[in-house]
């Protein structure tokens, strides 16, 4: 099963100039879904790690679902105003625009070990946010996934000296 041919292209969203990749096709479809989570889970069973940390929104897709599967706990990275405790933030550029994370400040402690996944890799700004909140945690971030990767767009130069890992290369 190719399960590129489950993301949909959605031209000049949320901006005119942006190829969107809308990855609600393989959602719908339980057996390309099913295929994207086990070759995720298949690709970090080796690895050692306490917490699944998801990227708002569709992070926590795929993160949610990774952390039942892996028998893991779940940490929420949001956009801001999203989490009801003490949080810490980031803020990132993103190929249109800015936007901040947050995460719970009690989220995980120094010395946890915490995979980090997200539905897209594109300039890498989002997933960097994402690591500083971890990292300014003192936890550790022992990788990084994603559903898709924009190859053209270089993302993992910003991930640099993180073990990164796409399922789909577009």
């Amino acid at each position: 099963m190719n399960l590129s041919d489950y993301i949909r292209e959605i031209p000049d969203f949320p901006k005119e100039g942006i190829l969107f990749k809308d990855i609600t096709p393989l959602l719908q479809d339980t057996t390309a879904f099913r295929q994207a989570i086990d070759r995720m889970a298949e690709h970090y069973q080796e690895r050692e790690f306490d917490y699944i940390a998801g990227i708002e929104a569709r992070g926590f897709l795929l993160g949610p679902t990774l952390a039942y599967k892996f028998d893991k706990g779940f940490i929420p990275i949001r956009k801001p105003g999203k989490l009801p405790a003490d949080k810490i933030s980031a803020s990132y550029e993103l190929e249109y625009g800015t936007n901040t994370l947050e995460m719970h400040r009690d989220a995980c402690k120094p010395g946890d070990k915490v995979l980090l996944v997200d539905d897209l890799l594109a300039t890498g700004g989002t997933a960097r946010a994402a690591v500083e909140l971890i990292e300014g945690l003192k936890g550790e971030v022992t990788g990084i996934g994603f559903l898709i990767e924009l190859v053209d767009l270089n993302g993992r130069a910003d991930l640099e000296g993180y073990d990164v890992y796409s399922l789909l290369e577009e």
